[in-house]
């Protein structure tokens, strides 16, 4: 017999409309009392160890001390500083942190507190640098097949429109130009042909660098990004690397962009930024970019400005996390969740209707060949004691990095014991 809901739970149902589901069937929500380390522990007791990292962001775990430390001494000073005319030490010392790590000169940060909106501001900064060089007619996007950006109205627009979440929308929003992403000869002739005839009036190519996340965690080479480059660079346009997910070491650089050589005009940045503790996003861009705003004319300033954008708690978390990041131990660990990974789901590539097996980091993939059944795969994921949320056609891990072997193993053997892997 199943335990009763906790009181705020049955509650509060009736008026949290909850992501991702429709509302009229979806099982319940498991009620979480608390979190730590990799493991979510339930209001009834039952721990499950976490392999999603609460969609990518706790990639140090969670409830890490020195995190944690970080937002305690912040509440005591300033919770939240409007940056409208005022600034405080965490944003600013973040902005010129994440400056030093990125490469090239990635140097002009602008925060926000959504991945989502991090990807709008990115946009919006590509459209603007046209207009403000005198440059008419630049108002539309290239983006891929298999992309995902958010949910907010203009990344639905550079998300799949066949594959993606948002094909509701077709015809409503405005439509980009959606390529196949040059993974050989035939599909970088093509692209260079759709540029030779639309470019002058792209303002951007907009992709998910290695790995094309909530799309369906498709893989690709960095040679795939050097091709966006020259391409970006022969037809006049600007790069945009979504590493809201890739970012933070998930595939083992730091930043796509550092570990590949190719460096964008615009990267944006989320998920494992606050370490999974607060929203928290940025959009960075290049010298060139930020110089096309540069000027004596007021009409020419990026006119954005979220209301909690540079939050003083969320920068704390954020300087807390690349501490976490400047010893060098997650290097270490993703390899290992890597290894790990691959040798837990190997046996995976027998099991019926499975079409692929892949890791990258830590990111563990096995893909079937129909959309899987996602309430019935996580029911039977918590009565193995983990959390493993699918999507689509995949089954996939992204563990927090400081997962033990004991934690991962026990995350492998779940998806070998339901997916009929042995």
């Amino acid at each position: 017999m199943s335990a009763p809901q906790p009181a705020w739970l049955t509650e509060g149902a009736p008026h949290v409309w909850r992501p991702y589901c429709q509302m009229k069937t979806a099982p319940a929500p498991l009620a979480v009392a608390r979190t730590q380390g990799a493991r979510l522990i339930l209001e009834d007791g039952r721990e499950l160890v976490d392999g999603i990292a609460s969609w990518w962001t706790a990639c140090h775990g969670y409830n890490h001390p020195h995190i944690r430390e970080a937002v305690e001494r912040q509440l005591s000073l300033a919770p939240h500083i409007m940056f409208g005319g005022l600034a405080h030490e965490p944003a600013y010392r973040l902005a010129a942190r994440l400056a030093a790590l990125l490469p090239g000169d990635l140097d002009h940060v602008f925060f926000a507190e959504s991945g989502s909106v991090s990807v709008e501001i990115a946009m919006k900064m590509a459209l603007q640098y046209w207009i403000n060089r005198g440059v008419a007619g630049r108002t539309r996007f290239l983006a891929f097949a298999g992309g995902y950006h958010g949910d907010t109205l203009a990344t639905m627009t550079v998300c799949d429109p066949d594959e993606g979440m948002h094909s509701l929308f077709a015809g409503v929003l405005p439509a980009q130009h959606i390529a196949a992403l040059p993974v050989d000869t035939a599909s970088e002739a093509a692209l260079d042909a759709l540029l030779a005839r639309k470019g002058s009036e792209i303002a951007a190519i907009v992709v998910e660098p290695r790995v094309q996340g909530a799309g369906g965690m498709l893989f690709h080479d960095d040679v795939v990004l050097a091709r966006l480059r020259k391409a970006a660079d022969a037809h006049g346009v600007l790069l945009i690397f979504d590493e809201i997910f890739t970012g933070f070491g998930r595939t083992g650089d730091l930043f796509v962009c550092q570990g590949s050589g190719v460096v964008p005009d615009i990267v944006t940045l989320s998920k494992s930024l606050t370490g999974g503790t607060l929203p928290l996003s940025a959009a960075i861009a290049s010298r060139r970019v930020f110089d096309a705003f540069w000027s004596d004319d007021a009409g020419a300033a990026l006119m954005h400005g979220p209301t909690y954008m540079g939050n003083p708690l969320a920068c704390a978390a954020a300087n807390a996390s690349l501490d976490l990041f400047e010893t060098g131990a997650w290097r270490a660990d993703v390899a290992r969740l890597e290894r790990g990974m691959a040798e837990g789901l190997a046996p995976l590539r027998d099991a019926p209707g499975v079409v692929d097996v892949r890791t990258l980091g830590a990111i563990g993939v096995v893909e079937f060949d129909t959309p899987v059944d996602i309430g019935g795969l996580c029911a039977r994921f918590v009565a193995e004691g983990v959390w493993i949320r699918p999507m689509g056609k995949v089954v996939y891990l992204t563990p927090p990095y400081i997962t033990s072997d004991v934690e991962l193993e026990r995350l492998t053997g779940a998806m070998r014991k339901v997916l009929g892997g042995g």
